[in-house]
């Protein structure tokens, strides 16, 4: 998966993983493990975790986008029965554990930028770099599109999507001048809403000025932040002892929630300091294995612009 920024300059249906040698590094697949890529993308994380923990190591695959799915399991199909796809969010990983009866995992990947198919797919309308309907869903059964979802919501709401998800400095210029343009019918695509932001977003040097909002956007329909804090509430508890989570965040957002969740695994009592004896119950769940994070070296980025933006975290569930 990728930086949403580059997408000129990666040849169209082309999957290159991100910080693929740093991921298996981190997260260590071995053999007779059992493993979780929670956004199958590309699977091209998936293919190297299954070579890497041959001959009998199983993974589990999740991903709501049908057509990536369709994709994985061509990719997969040499492994068989060691990776079982299923549709959904990662989300709801412990539902999906109970029903191909694994009570744990030793490893689990979530790579959370977007895939290089959806920017290279203009009909997904996820770049704001090609022509394509307003639509931006990952999973293309669910109800609400971008142009729905902007016809909807009122120009607060925009504003507070922009500030929170886009990080937008002008939040509220360019949501009154989406408000405006929505209302004359003037938003008929993904380059017309580019456009329209364009002329009232904040200019950053080698940036897009539409960069953020479709960001934001895309973040708002597809609820991508409310998934990772469902997981982020007890992500630990699936990994078996010594199992590994590694988490690769591609903006502040992202990174800000799960250096957060990690911290907080890792601490042994959560009491105030002002309490002499722990009274809350909570004992320390992993072993953060990366201080800071982890970052593609210059010739990954050279070779691969989106990955520029990469954050890779781990962490290691302790023995109960």
């Amino acid at each position: 998966m990728a930086d949403q920024e580059s997408t000129a300059r990666i040849a169209p249906g082309v999957h290159v993983p991100v910080l693929l040698r740093e991921t298996l590094e981190w997260l260590a697949p071995h053999a007779g493990g059992r493993y979780v890529d929670g956004t199958l993308g590309g699977a091209g994380h998936a293919e190297a975790i299954l070579r890497d923990s041959s001959p009998d190591g199983d993974l589990l695959g999740i991903d709501w986008d049908d057509a990536a799915r369709e994709r994985a399991a061509l990719r997969l199909a040499p492994f068989g029965e060691r990776a079982t796809l299923r549709a959904g969010s990662f989300a709801d990983l412990g539902e999906m554990l109970g029903e191909i009866g694994w009570d744990g995992v030793d490893g689990i990947l979530l790579d959370l930028g977007v895939s290089s198919f959806h920017l290279d797919e203009a009909e997904r309308g996820f770049s704001f770099a090609k022509a394509g309907p307003l639509d931006m869903r990952m999973d293309r059964a669910g109800a609400t599109t971008a142009a729905e979802w902007i016809r909807e919501a009122s120009e607060d709401e925009i504003v507070r999507v922009l500030r929170e998800y886009g990080e937008e400095p002008n939040a509220r210029r360019v949501a009154r001048a989406i408000v405006a343009a929505s209302r004359a019918g003037a938003l008929g695509d993904t380059i017309a809403l580019a456009t329209v932001v364009g002329g009232a977003a904040a200019r950053t040097p080698g940036r897009n000025p539409a960069t953020r909002t479709f960001q934001a956007l895309r973040v708002a329909v597809n609820r991508e932040l409310d998934q990772l804090d469902r997981f982020l509430d007890d992500g630990w508890r699936w990994l078996r002892p010594g199992g590994r989570l590694v988490v690769l965040a591609y903006h502040s957002l992202e990174d800000r929630r799960v250096k957060q969740a990690f911290a907080l695994w890792d601490k042994s009592c959560l009491c105030p300091r002002s309490i002499p004896v722990c009274r809350c119950g909570w004992s320390r769940k992993v072993r953060v294995l990366t201080r800071r994070p982890v970052r593609p070296a210059d010739e990954e980025v050279a070779a691969n612009p989106r990955s520029r933006s990469a954050r890779l975290r781990a962490v290691e569930k302790l023995a109960a």
